[in-house]
């Protein structure tokens, strides 16, 4: 520990009852100064203690009963575009080791930062990627063992999990969770639905040692087979007895089968992880010996049109060797992601003899599948919006089609199932980079996001240089996008699945520029990553425990170094930033009921030849409520005195960032 942390945590020891006071009592929305690190190391009884004196017994104990539902701050929108002003912050739960500890991660975060977003939540496949969901299952790892012991009804990482959306929304914030467009390679769903993804065959030919034999369309049928005839040789898992045909077994109409019995029979109960992952690594030989496996799915143009490579080959921990593959005719940002499965959501044109979909034929049980499993989640544990995976892919060649049907993007379809449901205000964060035309997808991206209805999109401002021409050029557009556009781009921080050291060049500049206008700029939704309050500067690369993105998998094989992580997470060490994210968290606190949400006009844009940024808020009708201007500099140096503001009293300055009080 530093000997500025060592400061700031020997000042909170002495100040802790005046500190946890202020919040207790509702003086103010979070505990001050209060270090990350320190917040959650609390054990339960801190926590609940601090929570019953600030939300009291009714709310409290409402909260923390599993089958009672604590009612959205968002519930009172008729639609999702709450979510266009939000300041989000990114949690990978693996950083903080369980659920229950976002409750503690969150006492550390004023009002302002109003929604929460958690990685993928679901129990992890290949290399433990969080991104390759192996079943609908809530993550195992995510279960707190502290809170089942002091609260022994909440003995299951699914109750908890429903507990922390319940406080999360009394504490006044919204919460929202990853959905992804594919899954595992091999996961549970994929066997359990073949007919819901693109299978291959490859094996030997002509002696090569390995090579595509059949893509065709109908490769799932001779897997639908395997997978029967092992059931046949096995026997359920569940011990029941088979007494319906194959059709049946595989019929994706829930009123024949539902989804649990098939799983079931598959894999046997929810509750034998161990059961469950051996049965379905036997089942995965079995077809893997006969050349089965699911097509990978790729980001980027063209898409489609893959090979083997048969050098390049990888053996995973048990023992099943998985190859490479490579696109026959890349494109710059082409990319294959071998252990990943898209869902089929088209059929193929000419029994996928040149690898071409047909939009005119959705394959319409897959969408209704993955819709499903959304909502039922969703529904679940309340979640206010989705964080869309992979939002950028837009397949068609031709680009966005001038007439948006239901079954143009899977996540727009997503989103509108979940609204129908029940759920008007269920809100769509995307996960696009705001790239040029034709780069991550077919056609305008920004068409593509108005197209597919997302309330706001992730963009690409935390991999830049602040004060950059590239930088300070994408700034000034997505300001114009803010004001042109249906969808909101995001000021972004710093994401909580990209805190890697490739990064580490954006952030040893500017971030006090960076977190002072995404607080400030409150018209643009903001997004930062947990733990960049104290995120070391990294001049020298630091270790993988320090990295966020590092936990978003589990990767074991020494060979990959710069992947291994070998314990928990370490928190940042950046005692300076976090003193002055501090102070501009105190200031906002101060002033945020007077700010919240107004528009913004820009008096020295994003996009000048100056080093730094003003703006205004649009003036109050209320004589008692000041109106404010905010200057940020992105070398952290500003004039004494700055043309175009109006007279005003400086009510805050701190590091290049200021605020005037304007008379």
């Amino acid at each position: 520990m530093s000997d500025s942390i060592a400061n700031l945590q020997a000042d909170w020891n002495r100040q802790y009852k005046q500190r946890t006071d202020t919040y207790q009592s509702g003086k103010l929305s979070f505990i001050p100064n209060l270090l990350p690190q320190t917040a959650v190391q609390f054990t339960v009884y801190q926590t609940l203690d601090m929570l019953h004196k600030r939300l009291g017994n009714d709310v409290l104990r409402k909260a923390l009963n599993p089958a009672e539902t604590v009612e959205s701050p968002a519930s009172q929108y008729a639609d999702g575009s709450w979510l266009k002003k939000s300041n989000m912050i990114g949690v990978n739960v693996r950083t903080i080791g369980s659920f229950w500890k976002l409750i503690n991660y969150t006492l550390t975060l004023p009002a302002c930062h109003d929604s929460i977003h958690l990685l993928p939540i679901w129990e992890p496949g290949v290399v433990g990627s969080l991104y390759g969901m192996v079943s609908w299952q809530i993550n195992p790892e995510f279960f707190d063992v502290s809170l089942a012991s002091f609260v022994p009804a909440l003995d299951s990482v699914e109750k908890q999990l429903k507990v922390v959306t319940n406080l999360i929304h009394a504490l006044g914030r919204t919460i929202g969770m990853d959905v992804i467009p594919h899954t595992d390679r091999l996961s549970e769903m994929v066997l359990a639905c073949p007919s819901l993804f693109e299978w291959v065959q490859r094996g030997v030919k002509q002696g090569k040692p390995a090579e595509l034999i059949d893509h065709s369309s109908y490769v799932y049928r001779y897997v639908e087979e395997a997978i029967w005839q092992f059931l046949k040789f096995h026997g359920a898992a569940d011990t029941s007895q088979l007494t319906f045909t194959k059709d049946t077994f595989f019929s994706t109409d829930i009123a024949i089968l539902t989804d649990e019995q098939r799983l079931r029979i598959l894999f046997g109960y929810p509750n034998d992880h161990g059961g469950r992952l051996n049965r379905r690594l036997a089942l995965i030989r079995h077809l893997v010996a006969q050349g089965f496996e699911t097509l990978p799915m790729t980001m980027a143009p063209p898409y489609r049109g893959i090979h083997i490579d048969p050098t390049d080959f990888v053996l995973d921990g048990f023992g099943q060797t998985w190859y490479q593959y490579a696109f026959n005719k890349p494109e710059p940002m082409s990319r294959v992601f071998g252990p990943l499965a898209r869902y089929r959501f088209y059929e193929s044109k000419d029994n996928n003899q040149h690898w071409e979909l047909d939009f005119d034929r959705p394959n319409v049980p897959a969408w209704d599948y993955i819709c499903r499993k959304v909502s039922d989640c969703q529904r679940t544990y309340n979640f206010d919006f989705m964080r869309g995976d992979m939002a950028h892919v837009q397949m068609r060649p031709g680009g966005v089609p001038a007439a948006i049907g239901d079954f143009y993007d899977p996540l727009r379809a997503i989103k509108k199932y979940v609204q129908a449901n029940g759920v008007p205000h269920f809100a769509f964060f995307a996960e696009t980079f705001l790239a040029p035309p034709n780069t991550m997808g077919y056609g305008n991206e920004l068409d593509h996001l108005d197209a597919i209805e997302a309330d706001s999109t992730l963009g690409d401002l935390q991999s830049l240089v602040v004060g950059s021409k590239e930088f300070k050029r994408q700034f000034a557009d997505y300001y114009t996008y803010l004001k042109t556009r249906r969808f909101a781009p995001n000021f972004t921080v710093m994401t909580a699945d990209k805190d890697d050291p490739r990064f580490d060049e954006f952030y040893r500049t500017g971030n006090l520029f960076r977190y002072f206008t995404a607080l400030f700029l409150t018209d643009m939704p903001s997004y930062v990553g947990l733990g960049f309050e104290v995120r070391n500067l990294h001049e020298q690369r630091g270790a993988n425990e320090e990295y966020t993105k590092l936990y978003v998998f589990r990767i074991e094989d020494e060979r990959q170094p710069d992947k291994v992580t070998h314990g928990p997470f370490v928190w940042g060490q950046n005692a300076d930033q976090f003193v002055v994210i501090s102070r501009m968290r105190q200031f906002a606190e101060r002033i945020w009921p007077d700010i919240a949400g107004k528009e913004t006009t820009c008096l020295i844009p994003p996009g000048s030849t100056r080093k730094y940024i003003v703006w205004r808020l649009a003036a109050s009708t209320e004589e008692s409520v000041p109106n404010y201007a905010f200057a940020a500099s992105m070398t952290g140096e500003l004039p004494k005195k700055i043309a175009g503001i109006p007279a005003g009293e400086i009510v805050f300055e701190e590091s290049g960032c200021r605020v005037y009080a304007l008379r």
